[in-house]
């Protein structure tokens, strides 16, 4: 699976070793972000299976990017 920066740097940047979030990690907070922000019942959700679910949701729009 391809999973680059989600904000790539333009230039040299060799010796930088954080190079920040990746897609996958950005996918996923949108994911979790949208299921929090529009469920009814965001207080009483177990917040470790939404974070599961929503890198499910990322994994499935990487493999989308390649189709």
């Amino acid at each position: 699976m391809n999973n680059p920066q989600a904000f790539p740097l333009s230039g040299d940047w060799s010796q930088i070793k954080d190079k920040g979030m990746t897609l996958r990690d950005y996918f996923a907070a949108k994911a979790m972000q949208g299921t929090i922000e529009y469920s009814p019942w965001s207080e009483t959700i177990d917040m470790e299976k939404i974070a599961q679910l929503a890198y499910k949701q990322a994994d499935a729009m990487l493999k989308a990017r390649e189709a």
